[in-house]
């Protein structure tokens, strides 16, 4: 089998940009996590809905994960980078599987205005209860994200509010999509609007990510290549 060599860098990038901002959603709630050669990882448990581990390359070894994490309390997880891993004899199941998406830049739509950053911290607390779709913010997303590099996009309605958005994170030379969410269940003008925005707010800069499913089918029809799986594994015994 021969591998695209472009692919494999796309990934590669894709996957330490995700593992920074996960890194910084734990440094943001005091749970600092370490840089490895073949993992990132956190000896705390990390905040809901992150990983306690991103591996980093296709080498990592169950042992380099599980001996950097916390084993002795419920919920760890850990983000399968390459889909390598075998974690079912340390009391993991497979939670579900993805892949990776890239994007090469692109230029923004003339005339159009569309998402905007959030500024502030009350703005990203809105973002968060619409993105939640509870009407609560302020827990998970906390305001030092926005000092770290990290950008909060944002749709309004005519009558306020937020109304669609997405987490833009930039590192490993690529914009990182992720938690993209949109009210009306719009997919294509969510994603359309929001590689407007990275196109305005980061010029000639490809884009990343993952996606499954529908979210994943959505992506590739707006330029959107899979180039390689990953796999989140959840301790449950």
């Amino acid at each position: 089998m021969i591998t695209d060599p472009r692919t494999t860098s796309y990934a590669h990038a894709a996957i330490r940009n995700n593992a920074d901002w996960c890194d910084a959603v734990c440094r943001s709630h005091g749970v600092p996590g370490v840089f490895a050669p073949r993992v990132w990882a956190s000896p705390r448990r990390t905040p809901p809905l992150y990983p306690d581990a991103v591996t980093l390359s296709p080498d990592a070894t169950p042992d380099d994960v599980l001996t950097r994490i916390d084993l002795t309390s419920p919920g760890a997880s850990v983000k399968d980078s390459f889909g390598t891993l075998d974690l079912s004899g340390a009391g993991f199941e497979v939670l579900f599987e993805a892949r990776w998406i890239h994007r090469p830049a692109a230029e923004p739509a003339r005339g159009q205005e569309g998402w905007r950053p959030v500024e502030d911290a009350d703005g990203l607390s809105e973002w968060e209860a619409a993105w939640s779709g509870d009407g609560q913010g302020g827990e998970l997303f906390r305001p030092p994200l926005l000092d770290d590099g990290s950008v909060f996009l944002a749709a309004t309605g005519t009558g306020g509010g937020v109304t669609a958005g997405a987490v833009a994170h930039p590192a490993a030379s690529v914009i990182g999509i992720s938690n993209l969410f949109t009210a009306d269940d719009d997919l294509d003008t969510a994603w359309r609007s929001c590689l407007d925005a990275t196109a305005r707010l980061w010029p000639g800069v490809p884009v990343v990510g993952y996606e499954h499913g529908d979210d994943l089918a959505a992506a590739v029809r707006h330029g959107f290549t899979p180039v390689g799986p990953l796999r989140v594994w959840l301790r449950t015994s």
